[in-house]
């Protein structure tokens, strides 16, 4: 297999963005395509350094909080000058690379205050010959203003500019159409590739009959509420007799890091991030986290006992859609950002505790299955192929 492939990739708040897109970028180099991946956000240790893949880091953008007002590296607004020199870096690293595809996670759907370096970045795409396949990939839950004037801006553009929109989801747990009402519209465009989860790791049997309560903060600022509610509650005696865990993510602020270490009481740890995660929740026995994407699967794939506490700032209702349709199949505790308080998040995990894991069936296959459909665009001259929705389902649970 051959070609090349240019992705763009922008986060605010947490990774969880670049993390999918990288297992994508990862499964494409393994099948020998040739892949440029363009970050846009914060630098995260580690995600330049993967073989076979050329990073293109465009000086960091990252959201202040919750209500995603864009600021530099030094918490400054951006200026002009900062929007030309990252528009010129991402013409620059596509020129260098002239690729067969391009793969734009989230636009147009999400991402339009990117529109100043996005809109020159197709505009080159397809002024280009041979034009270069164009991709959009994006979550299963997108969160997209309820106004019909939106929505139609986002259908015209998909319409007139998209060759496929790669949906990493499994339509049978949430469909597209649940958080864009307006997917039938570009129903011809829509591909599902099934969720893109973390590589599969050997299922080690269990420490211990008892296992940790672990609670994640995400891998952004968002999760300190949750954090700090866990920690009352197990100072006011929940489940005292369980070893706790507190992750905190890699950008909480280290004066608000310090602040929970302190009161910590015995039994229960504070730190920022461990690498085995995945593993840590084989053997938990309750998971206690917000709703996002990757967390989400990561829980479902170890079968832990969950708590889902979604992030549901301002309009975003992405983790409250994943999180409402878990609890209804039995397979999450919910507890609503509105009604987080210690009292409520102890009663959640003590229930939680008391029953035994429900499995969920979803497609997880999505790293390797969207790989393969840009590898099949990549093969064709002239106009995208069509797919069936999803081929083939694997198992987690």
């Amino acid at each position: 297999m051959s070609g090349s492939v240019l992705i763009y990739v922008k986060y605010l708040l947490g990774i969880g963005h670049l993390q999918r897109v990288r297992w994508i970028a990862e499964a494409l180099a393994r099948d020998g395509v040739a892949v440029t991946l363009v970050c846009g956000g914060q630098p995260i240790a580690g995600f330049e350094s993967q073989p076979g893949i050329r990073f293109v880091q465009l000086e960091p953008v990252r959201a202040r909080d919750a209500r995603f007002e864009l600021i530099e590296s030094a918490g400054n607004p951006l200026d002009e000058a900062l929007r030309q020199r990252r528009r010129a870096a991402l013409l620059d690293a596509f020129e260098a690379m002239r690729p067969d595809a391009l793969v734009i996670e989230g636009f147009p759907f999400a991402r339009r205050a990117f529109r100043f370096e996005l809109d020159p970045l197709i505009a080159a795409a397809r002024a280009s010959r041979p034009r270069p396949h164009l991709i959009c990939s994006v979550r299963d839950i997108v969160v997209v203003r309820d106004d019909p004037a939106r929505h139609r801006e986002i259908i015209e553009r998909v319409r007139a500019e998209f060759d496929a929109v790669l949906v990493h989801g499994d339509p049978e747990f949430i469909p597209f159409e649940a958080s864009f009402p307006a997917a039938p519209e570009i129903a011809d465009r829509l591909v599902y590739t099934g969720y893109v989860a973390a590589p599969a790791e050997p299922r080690a049997p269990p420490s211990g009959p008892g296992g940790d309560v672990i609670v994640s903060g995400g891998g952004g600022p968002a999760g300190r509420a949750l954090l700090m509610a866990a920690l009352e509650a197990r100072k006011r005696g929940c489940l005292p007799e369980l070893p706790w865990r507190l992750l905190t993510g890699a950008n909480l602020p280290e004066a608000e890091f310090a602040a929970l270490s302190r009161d910590a009481p015995a039994g229960l740890t504070v730190e920022r991030f461990r690498h085995d995660f995945r593993s840590l929740l084989r053997d938990c026995r309750v998971s206690v986290s917000q709703a996002g994407y990757n967390t989400v699967l990561d829980v479902l794939a170890a079968g832990a006992r969950a708590v889902l506490v979604p992030f549901a700032a301002e309009r975003e209702t992405e983790q409250l859609l994943r999180a409402e349709r878990l609890a209804a199949r039995g397979a999450a505790q919910l507890v609503r950002e509105t009604e987080l308080s210690p009292q409520r998040l102890a009663e959640a995990i003590e229930r939680a505790a008391a029953r035994e894991p429900v499995p969920i069936s979803i497609d997880t296959d999505g790293g390797a299955r969207s790989a393969r459909l840009i590898a099949a665009m990549i093969a064709r001259d002239g106009a995208a192929p069509r797919f069936a929705a999803v081929s083939g389902r694997s198992i987690i649970g």
